[in-house]
């Protein structure tokens, strides 16, 4: 039993420190987050070191992809089943922002608010993540590429197909 657990772990710890970078950047391209990408690494080797019969693994880069993937599934569905979490503070900060305005101003908000909530819902998790960082915190293409691990030509293409298609869902309204 003490020798599997010491196979186990060489096992994991040598696959691990090998594919380590290329694991964070299969995870962040998934995930669009590097922190929720450390922590799944660290699901993967978690998982690598509860490996029974560690020496029948004749691909560990393969082994180690397939479990990473299983990890990202499991963690989607996860996301999609939470329940929605209430913000008092964010409530508190429109309170008070809105209590100079009128009721037309602030229903004018609201209703622009949820229909860019609405827009930005409908495009693909990585075209959402690339039009946010540009126009929300104002990244330039480079910098957004190294963010998500992507090529500042793929950005731009990402960047212009989300404005395209929300172009086209506006005009639908």
């Amino acid at each position: 039993m003490r020798q599997e657990s010491d196979t186990a772990l060489s096992f994991a710890a040598t696959v691990f420190s090998r594919y380590q970078s290329g694991l964070m950047r299969f995870l962040v391209r998934r995930l669009c987050a590097a922190q929720d990408s450390a922590d799944l690494a660290q699901e993967v080797y978690l998982r690598l070191l509860r490996l029974e019969g560690a020496e029948f693994v004749r691909k560990p880069q393969a082994y180690v992809y397939a479990i990473a993937s299983h990890v990202v599934s499991q963690f989607r569905m996860r996301a999609e089943n939470e329940a929605v979490t209430f913000d008092s503070e964010a409530l508190e900060r429109v309170a008070t922002h809105a209590t100079g305005s009128s009721p037309d101003e602030l229903a004018e908000r609201l209703d622009a608010e949820r229909r860019v909530t609405r827009l930005l819902d409908a495009l693909p998790q990585m075209h959402r993540a690339v039009l946010v960082l540009r126009k929300r915190d104002g990244l330039s293409h480079p910098e957004i590429a190294r963010e998500l691990g992507l090529s500042a030509h793929t950005v731009k293409k990402y960047l212009h197909e989300a404005q395209v298609r929300i172009r086209a869902m506006d005009w639908k309204d």
